[in-house]
């Protein structure tokens, strides 16, 4: 009897664990690593649940996420308050409304300390109008509105000068039902200075108080303009008046636009690209489309306002089809603008380091990678974000191929001297199936390949092979000799990895956090 046809350990079927490892199983039926709470944490706070998965519908996504934040909760509450201010703070996610909830949660359930953290940090995470009602609409789901909660939102009212929360007020005036009125009601905040209360009044009770900043009057006037002309005249005079502040019957004039640019935010000149070439203020060769394209690839801008990278390339994967996602409008994309949203999908990530390491980019191109949507963006599935994460790395390292695999292995002929809107097509192209993620560690062990370093961007829901990733990876080490490493990318908030936790030569990181490019090109170095 030769027992071991039936225990092994070095290859295992990956429908069944690998005997002696601690493995739970995937959503697809094949076995794998669990992540613990923390890291979960970080998928969600990076990621998001909007939209779920391919195995997983949005609520048991997002309810499964909230397990794990509630189990970190429960073991450093306050830690997981830092967590979402540091990957809110430095724009690390592609939403803010992951840490918005994670906020609410700690404010709701967490304990005395962590409920005070929460409170206290909540001007820093909802810096917005927009925000603090995202914020108020998660936590009635916590809790009611107690002495705690109506300090803290006092003060996010009280701790902005008179200007900047005039701003405020005009530009975020409602959201998910939710007023500055409601707010002010129910939070009571005690005006700091004479500007302030007259804010406070005009919210309230719509009186037109002396010292009202001169925001506020120029928005009044604004909802009262006969003619576009009027309109030029107020933005003109007025800097800090938005796109938001100006009633919509002028907002299809691209003289209207023409005014607006010159102090345009540059999360608003990346979403209204599309409805500025529609209208005919961004055309070939048009002065305005020179200056739209030179702050659309100005790293200060971008870092400043917190543009993250996959915002960029849903707004590039949008403007190239020439339509939205919803609605009737449509426009010519305009080839300046297209090469200038390429070029700020890199530089939103940032100085980046290269490892100097033979790098193998492996993208799994199957079903569960193409099915779902990361942070809600239309038409970014995992699986083109996946390529475009992969680009940014092979930008910087001079040793690198790529290769692509779902249950078998797929010819991907990219470059990172190309756009990437032309990688997005080739990824739209690419056929998909099954998965099998000890693949990459396969196909180079047959073909002699010399890897460094494995990155693998997944979903972690393998289940095609007869041998598991890391198993796959041991036999790659003892056939070439070479310590090579696997970098796991997750690209799905969930709690599953094929990174061995016990294995010092395997990091599991978060698709789409701002720092893992680094992240990847620190470990590789690691001797």
């Amino acid at each position: 009897m030769n027992y071991t046809k039936h225990v092994r350990t070095d290859a295992t079927q990956q429908t069944e664990p690998i005997f002696g490892k601690d493995q739970i199983q995937n959503s697809a039926g094949g076995f794998v690593f669990a992540v613990d709470d923390w890291k979960r944490l970080d998928r969600f706070l990076i990621l998001g649940s909007e939209g779920g998965s391919y195995y997983a519908s949005e609520r048991k996504l997002t309810v499964e996420s909230a397990k794990g934040v509630l189990n970190c909760l429960k073991a450093d509450g306050v830690r997981v308050v830092d967590r979402a201010l540091e990957i809110s703070e430095q724009g690390r996610a592609p939403k803010n409304d992951s840490a918005l909830f994670v906020l609410a949660m700690a404010a709701g359930m967490g304990d005395d300390a962590t409920r005070y953290a929460a409170c206290m940090e909540l001007p820093r995470i909802a810096r917005t109008g927009t925000h603090l009602f995202t914020f108020l609409e998660n936590i009635r789901a916590f809790r009611g509105w107690g002495r705690g909660l109506r300090s803290a939102v006092s003060r996010w009212y009280t701790g902005k000068d008179a200007d900047s929360l005039a701003y405020q007020l005009v530009k975020y005036r409602q959201r998910n039902g939710w007023t500055h009125d409601d707010v002010l009601r129910l939070s009571h905040p005690v005006p700091s200075t004479a500007a302030h209360q007259a804010l406070f009044r005009w919210v309230t009770k719509d009186e037109m108080l002396g010292d009202l900043p001169e925001l506020v009057l120029a928005f009044v006037r604004m909802q009262e303009a006969k003619d576009a002309k009027d309109v030029i005249g107020l933005v003109e005079a007025h800097p800090d008046i938005t796109w938001e502040m100006i009633p919509s019957k002028f907002l299809g004039s691209p003289d209207v636009w023409e005014a607006l640019l010159p102090n345009m935010p540059q999360a608003a000149l990346v979403r209204n690209l599309a409805r500025m070439t529609a209208n005919g203020l961004i055309r070939p060769l048009g002065d305005a489309t020179r200056v739209v394209c030179e702050r659309l690839v100005d790293e200060t801008r971008i870092r400043k306002a917190r543009l993250h990278p996959i915002a960029i390339l849903g707004a590039l994967a949008t403007y190239r089809m020439g339509h939205g996602a919803r609605g009737t409008l449509t426009w010519s994309p305009v080839t300046e603008a297209v090469d200038a949203l390429d070029q700020a999908f890199y530089r939103a990530f940032g100085a980046i380091k290269g490892s100097g390491k033979r790098t193998l980019l492996a993208l799994d191109v199957s079903d569960s990678m193409e099915m779902s949507e990361i942070a809600g963006m239309p038409g970014i599935t995992p699986r083109i974000a996946s390529a475009a994460m992969a680009m940014v790395t092979a930008r910087t390292e001079t040793s690198h191929a790529f290769m692509a695999f779902s249950h078998h292995f797929v010819p991907l002929n990219i470059s990172p001297r190309q756009r990437l809107d032309d990688v997005v097509e080739t990824m739209e192209r690419v056929p998909y199936g099954g998965t099998d993620c000890a693949l990459p560690m396969i196909w180079a062990a047959k073909n002699r390949v010399e890897v460094d370093v494995f990155s693998i961007y997944t979903d972690s829901e393998t289940w095609a092979g007869n041998i598991h990733p890391v198993q796959a990876l041991q036999e790659y080490r003892r056939k070439m000799g070479i310590s090579a490493k696997l970098v796991v990318v997750g690209m799905v908030a969930n709690e599953f990895s094929i990174a061995d936790p016990n294995d010092a030569g395997t990091l599991d990181v978060v698709g789409f956090d701002t720092a893992t490019p680094d992240l990847i090109a620190d470990f590789s170095q690691e001797s």
